[in-house]
């Protein structure tokens, strides 16, 4: 038992620490599970309100999807330049 808040108050953060190294352990372990039945590893992503830390991946269709938009974009904004000079 903590005997002031002092002592509760460096326990309750030895205690966040120590949540967050099982979290990477934990992770670790699944990516060596993973490994040895020859799957890929599922993405973790960490409670502390931060981003996963990987690439997202997009379809080829999204892709396209992007690729097209830019360009009507960019025909549109070109056809403006013209027409202002």
């Amino acid at each position: 038992m903590a005997r002031d808040s002092h002592d509760s108050g460096f326990l309750q953060a030895a205690l966040i620490g120590y949540q967050v190294e099982k979290e990477k352990i934990d992770a670790k372990i699944l990516e060596v599970q993973a490994l040895l039945s020859g799957k890929t590893a599922p993405v973790v992503v960490a409670r502390t309100g931060g981003k996963g830390g990987g690439k997202r991946q997009m379809s080829p269709a999204a892709r396209a999807r992007i690729a097209a938009a830019q360009k009507k974009r960019w025909a549109e904004f070109h056809k403006n330049q013209a027409a202002g000079a």
